[in-house]
């Protein structure tokens, strides 16, 4: 499954729009169904109230009825690698347990893997917020 995602981050990449930045940004979610979703970078004149492709992948996943990340690819362009941004990391906390897979991929393939852990230790999550008995 990590291929199919990996691929389906890379061909999502023209789709997003960036005519201010020129840096495109795919992702895409397996979520805890197998099913994929897809998202782009979406920038807007007014910085900065664009959107990450990883939140736009997450959007569609819960507009589809999924609930949880079980796996994420972000695939960008250029020599540095494009790892999802601080906001993105806690996005992905949200539905996703410290251990989730996000796969950094560039438009040729898959260049590293992470934990959320790893991008994002000692992480504040839904469960912080459970309520005690």
């Amino acid at each position: 499954m990590a291929d199919v995602l990996v691929e389906a981050a890379i061909d999502i990449l023209p789709m997003a729009y960036a005519p201010y930045s020129q840096f495109e940004v795919g992702a895409a979610i397996q979520d805890e169904k197998g099913h994929i979703h897809l998202g782009v970078n979406v920038e807007n004149a007014a910085y900065p109230v664009g959107s990450c492709a990883e939140a736009g992948a997450i959007a569609a996943m819960i507009a589809a009825g999924g609930k949880q990340i079980s796996r994420i690819a972000v695939a960008g362009r250029g020599a540095e690698l494009c790892t999802p941004c601080g906001g993105c990391r806690q996005r992905l906390r949200e539905f996703a347990a410290p251990d989730m897979e996000i796969l950094v991929c560039d438009d040729k393939g898959l260049r590293k893997m992470f934990t959320l852990e790893t991008l994002l230790p000692h992480s504040f999550g839904p469960g912080n917020l459970d309520p005690v008995i």
